[in-house]
């Protein structure tokens, strides 16, 4: 399978940074993580996300907090729990309140990229289904 949106792993606004060692963990396949904004005197974080194909995070939430995702490359996937998964491409701006339980990542065969600006603590929990995966977009 081609994969699409290969420009994005070349850093399409921001760097696409580093890979993201620290959470790999919380993810199914390859994601890399280049921090925009990281101040202890600022009360939320700024970083450029960029998946590789097929790659997303874990069910999340963020407690005492909230999170924004701005879709800046390639195309993906975002899931509330007991919501439909919403189909993302650049433009896109998906806002995640306190308290929601919810995943991220590419669509299986493209790059993806968002700026993530985030408030709070985030509690990681399961993988993603598979197969509920697997069967996005069909």
């Amino acid at each position: 399978m081609a994969e699409k949106h290969e420009e994005v792993k070349n850093g399409m606004i921001f760097p696409m940074g580093e890979s993201n060692d620290a959470f790999s963990q919380y993810f199914d396949g390859q994601s890399y993580l280049k921090m925009l904004v990281s101040d202890a005197d600022i009360p939320v974080s700024v970083g450029n996300v960029t998946f590789e194909p097929g790659c997303r995070n874990h069910w999340h939430i963020h407690h005492d907090g909230f999170q924004l995702l701005l879709v800046t490359g390639g195309l993906g996937w975002y899931q509330e729990e007991g919501q439909p998964a919403r189909a993302l491409k650049p433009g896109d701006v998906v806002v995640t309140k306190d308290g929601v339980k919810h995943w991220h990542g590419a669509a299986k065969d493209s790059w993806f990229s968002h700026i993530a600006i985030t408030a709070g603590s985030a509690e990681w929990l399961e993988a993603v289904n598979e197969e509920d995966y697997q069967a996005l977009g069909e």
